[in-house]
């Protein structure tokens, strides 16, 4: 296992945003391409931790060239085994030093204007901000090509999200898209207490959100479908309903947690 965790320091970011990466192919390069201005014209400080979740297309050895050949707030944490996108967003996130902590997925399908919307929410005085696709201000944007792929993936989040809903004590519509921040202090209260290692984290953050009083944030963003590439076939559902129920078990027996000391109004 390789994994780089350097100290926290006095030189703390105020933003960090975290990749959970698995085989991402070409999109890696698209993706590389469009951090590198975004660095450059950031007004803030931002850091970006990409998270290889057991990557085996040669994506390590790229990033790490690509982090050595630039002086760039860029981090990689690298690890043999394929542990599952909650495990990587969980391990980036305690690795993350930013006062407000971010995650996305690598293939940017929310924009980098989405990134800095989320992080906004959550410098105004959100404890967590998460993107909506289902907010009245959302925009979804696909090719004609994918405009029945796009219409299926609709449904199946529709009905995961209402058997969520109807396992866990959630509020939000749209629990599962892939962008979501919290601060610092939200981040190292609640991770501790997260165990799920799949794509169920999303709906164990907002039930553990719910069970500490932390008030969420929905954000509008613009999605864009550009292939059809997608955790919504047959497999990876069951898989997905498998982990909501056990965190349905996990938290109706786990004790109530006292109040936060501290919780601020979000936005």
């Amino acid at each position: 296992m390789q994994e780089r965790t350097p100290a926290r320091g006095r030189d703390r970011a105020l933003f960090s945003l975290v990749f959970p990466t698995y085989n991402p192919g070409a999109c890696l390069q698209e993706s590389w391409r469009q951090l590198l201005p975004f660095l450059a014209s950031a007004g803030e400080k931002w850091e970006i931790v990409f998270v290889c979740d057991g990557c085996t297309d040669g994506t390590p050895q790229q990033l790490a060239e690509w982090i050595a050949a630039r002086p760039l707030p860029v981090r990689m944490i690298s690890y043999a085994a394929n542990r599952g996108k909650g495990y990587a967003v969980r391990r980036g996130l305690e690795a993350a030093r930013g006062e407000w902590r971010l995650f996305t997925d690598v293939d940017l399908a929310y924009s980098l204007d989405d990134v800095l919307r989320v992080a906004e929410a959550l410098r105004a005085g959100a404890d967590v901000a998460i993107a909506s696709r289902t907010h009245p201000d959302s925009r979804m944007v696909r090719p004609v090509a994918l405009q029945g792929y796009a219409y299926r993936r609709y449904l199946q989040s529709l009905a995961f999200s209402s058997l969520a809903h109807l396992l866990l004590p959630l509020r939000q519509r749209d629990t599962q898209a892939g962008l979501k921040g919290m601060t610092a202090r939200v981040a190292e209260t609640l991770l501790p207490r997260l165990r799920c290692n799949g794509f169920g984290l999303d709906c164990e953050l907002l039930t553990a959100c719910v069970r500490f009083g932390i008030r969420v944030t929905e954000v509008p963003v613009t999605v864009r479908y550009g292939d059809r590439t997608s955790t919504t076939g047959a497999r990876p559902t069951l898989r997905m309903l498998g982990e909501l129920w056990r965190i349905r078990r996990r938290w109706k027996s786990a004790p109530q947690p006292a109040a936060p000391a501290e919780r601020r109004q979000a936005a």
